[in-house]
């Protein structure tokens, strides 16, 4: 890393490097946590609760809101209070949350302590990305954060895996356990080895009034609110392929638990191999060029995605190949879009980063129960709702970002 690069203030040095692209990058994963390693039990939860598809796909939803109403408090409070103590804080509540789970005999309560969990881990999503905008800024800060992308996308790749692993030998309660030790053992690594990276003169003092002012600023700012809903989309995208390809690929097509865990972890593979990409093209390629290409192939898989609904029946290979473009490309999109976005953002990063969140958060909450409306002997709906995502992202770049100024 350049040190020309970074920002004034940093605490963080070049022997604490790795350290510091491993426990952010972790942080940044609860989503991935909370959602893909419970992935694989959601047909045999759906059994155990006595409940329907669309309800046990609500307890998705409601982690995906508690994340992203949970970035918008923390986020702001981080840029006032320092990231260090709302950050533990968090952690805390994500493994109180993750074994109370364990003790769930209904639908109802999964949900309630689901959107808990929630509130709990966006203090992980909201405040690793401050942090990283803390320290770099330009290039340097799309790299760095295409390495979070990298360890970040690892969790994909692996949650899945353990869940239908756990699954062969316990019951989707099990999955809770793990995730409430994973929290455990990241408030432990937080607590010992993640110093404060944002200095008292560097905070935003005046209380909640200075705190809001300073969001509705960011808000109104119609460059970094392009970016956000760009990647806002693309990622609601996913987090339709999140709900729906459990259903699809284990009731439509036989594809067993496991062969589904593996299935998703190529695809988690997928935004890891593209997340080092367009951190290999920074400095090299305009960085908005490698962001129009991530949302035209995102688009294109979106379009063959639902093309496929033609073919009666549709094979398999109709189905993953356009999902493997979807999801791969969230690498591409997402390390870009935040770090275009994050670039003019340095006194509020907490309050900026929670923005990008809320409408990753909020697209993939409202969108992830309408996956579930046709049973589970149907992917029109996600397909159609993935479609408008992807295709959506493209004409907000094309209308909007292409023609600023970065």
């Amino acid at each position: 890393m350049a040190l020309t690069e970074r920002r004034q203030g940093s605490t963080i040095k070049p022997s604490q490097h790795v350290w510091l692209v491993l426990i952010l990058g972790a942080l940044s994963a609860f989503g991935p946590l909370s959602m893909d390693m419970y992935l694989p039990s959601l047909p045999s939860l759906t059994r155990d609760l006595n409940t329907t598809t669309s309800l046990a796909q609500l307890s998705i939803t409601a982690c995906l809101i508690g994340l992203a109403v949970g970035q918008i408090i923390i986020g702001p409070f981080s840029d006032s209070h320092g990231r260090r103590g709302p950050l533990l804080a968090g952690l805390a509540g994500f493994v109180i949350t993750s074994f109370l789970c364990t003790f769930v005999d209904s639908v109802v309560w999964l949900v309630i302590l689901r959107l808990l969990q929630g509130l709990s881990g966006a203090a992980g999503l909201v405040i690793s990305r401050a942090i990283a905008r803390d320290l770099y800024s330009g290039t340097e800060l799309t790299k760095f954060f295409s390495m979070l992308m990298a360890v970040n996308g690892i969790f994909p790749i692996i949650a899945p895996i353990i869940g239908g692993f756990i699954l062969r030998f316990t019951t989707w309660h099990g999955v809770f356990i793990v995730l409430g030790i994973i929290g455990l053992l990241l408030f432990l690594g937080t607590l010992i080895g993640l110093p404060e990276t944002l200095s008292e003169e560097r905070r935003i003092h005046g209380g909640i009034g200075a705190t809001f002012s300073e969001t509705g600023r960011i808000c109104r700012d119609r460059q970094f609110m392009s970016y956000a809903v760009v990647q806002g989309l693309v990622m609601g995208a996913m987090f339709c392929y999140i709900a729906g390809s459990s259903f699809v690929l284990q009731d439509m097509y036989g594809v067993t638990p496991f062969g589904f865990s593996l299935f998703f972890a190529t695809n988690g593979l997928g935004i890891v191999v593209m997340s080092q990409v367009a951190g290999n093209l920074s400095g090299h390629v305009d960085e908005k060029k490698i962001l129009r290409t991530g949302t035209q192939i995102a688009a294109a898989g979106s379009i063959a995605l639902f093309s496929s609904l033609l073919l009666h029946p549709a094979p398999l290979i109709a189905v993953i190949i356009p999902l493997f473009l979807i999801v791969s490309m969230v690498g591409l999109v997402n390390t870009t879009a935040f770090s275009l976005a994050m670039q003019s953002q340095g006194r509020a990063a907490g309050s900026a980063s929670a923005i990008l969140g809320l409408g990753m958060n909020m697209i993939g909450g409202i969108l992830s129960p309408l996956v579930g409306l046709g049973g589970s002997r149907t992917y029109f709906p996600m397909a159609l709702l993935i479609l408008v995502c992807d295709v959506g992202a493209l004409l907000i770049y094309i209308i909007f970002v292409n023609r600023k100024k970065v």
